[in-house]
């Protein structure tokens, strides 16, 4: 059922109330895990002391203390965890709603064109606001976290940002930034739009010609795992462009919020590659074999 404008509004003003009273909870949540830090810290100084003085029974009771403030601790932590992911929650639940709205008016002809400067600072947004994977201890990286490829039977939802590969001539194919319109059961195939809008072009793909994008950054401190190693070939958004090309990953982010440091394939320079380039994870895929143009065509916006 399409989800029409006011119902998504009261939707959305639900959220925004609930994650108001959430951001409270938060604060109040702090300030009781600050106060078992404090008090944590004023008990391991005594109970330094006291065994510096040697009084066992003094020192026995201490650690006693000391044991039942760390499960306090311990336990004021985890739920300030909850009232955490419960924020979490109501934001991507606001997104989802107001893509989903997106997605309803440009089916219904209402698409917004959109000059290439604003494009350009629209996808670096979307890149430095993607969600971000916070993992439970020992969790893994689940698929389209960073580098971790989707699952073999994923299905990229209408909305969703993809790499696809289009034919631009006779002789050539260019891995392009694309939107997914539909999937097409019947056919196996994908609908999907170029994100370039003033290009205006639409393409029915197969499943191998689409790869989709991460859905969620990785932390690089607690899921190094999740990033492409030094030294790997990838897919890369060039700069400034919304065509992907081959690239050799050179630096890796240092946290989630920065970006990929790559060399671009160009015969151009003398030793096959350009110079550094800057690339949100958002923008770094796993390569895929086949035709693929190894120059980089780099496209101006004014």
């Amino acid at each position: 059922m399409p989800l029409t404008a006011d119902v998504a509004a009261q939707q959305v003003q639900e959220r925004l109330r609930s994650l108001h009273r959430l951001i409270y909870d938060i604060e109040a949540e702090r300030g009781r895990n600050e106060q078992c830090i404090e008090s944590i810290l004023r008990a391991e100084k005594a109970a330094e002391t006291t065994s510096s003085a040697e009084d066992s029974s003094s020192s026995s009771q201490q650690q006693m203390q000391l044991k039942n403030l760390y499960k306090a601790g311990l336990t004021a932590a985890e739920q300030e965890e909850r009232v955490l992911r419960a924020a979490l929650s109501r934001i991507y639940e606001i997104r989802a709603i107001k893509n989903e709205r997106r997605i309803q008016a440009r089916h219904a002809g209402n698409k917004e064109t959109i000059g290439c400067g604003a494009l350009m600072k629209m996808l670096l947004s979307a890149a430095q606001t993607l969600p971000l994977h916070v993992g439970k201890v020992g969790e893994r990286a689940p698929p389209l976290c960073g580098a971790i490829p989707a699952d073999p039977g994923h299905i990229a939802r209408p909305g969703d940002a993809v790499a696809a590969l289009v034919r631009v001539s006779e002789k050539e194919e260019n891995w392009i930034l694309a939107e997914v319109v539909s999937w097409l059961p019947a056919q196996g195939k994908y609908e999907v739009d170029d994100i370039d809008e003033e290009q205006k072009n639409r393409h029915v793909l197969s499943k191998r010609r689409v790869v989709p994008l991460p859905l969620m950054r990785a932390e690089p401190r607690t899921d190094e795992l999740a990033l492409f190693p030094k030294g790997a070939v990838v897919m890369a958004l060039y700069p400034q462009t919304t065509c992907f090309y081959r690239a050799v990953v050179n630096r890796l982010p240092a946290c989630a919020a920065d970006p990929y440091e790559v060399l671009f394939e160009d015969s151009s320079y003398a030793d096959g590659y350009s110079p550094a380039e800057r690339v949100a994870q958002r923008y770094v895929i796993a390569i895929k074999e086949g035709k693929v143009s190894l120059k980089v065509f780099i496209l101006v916006y004014n």
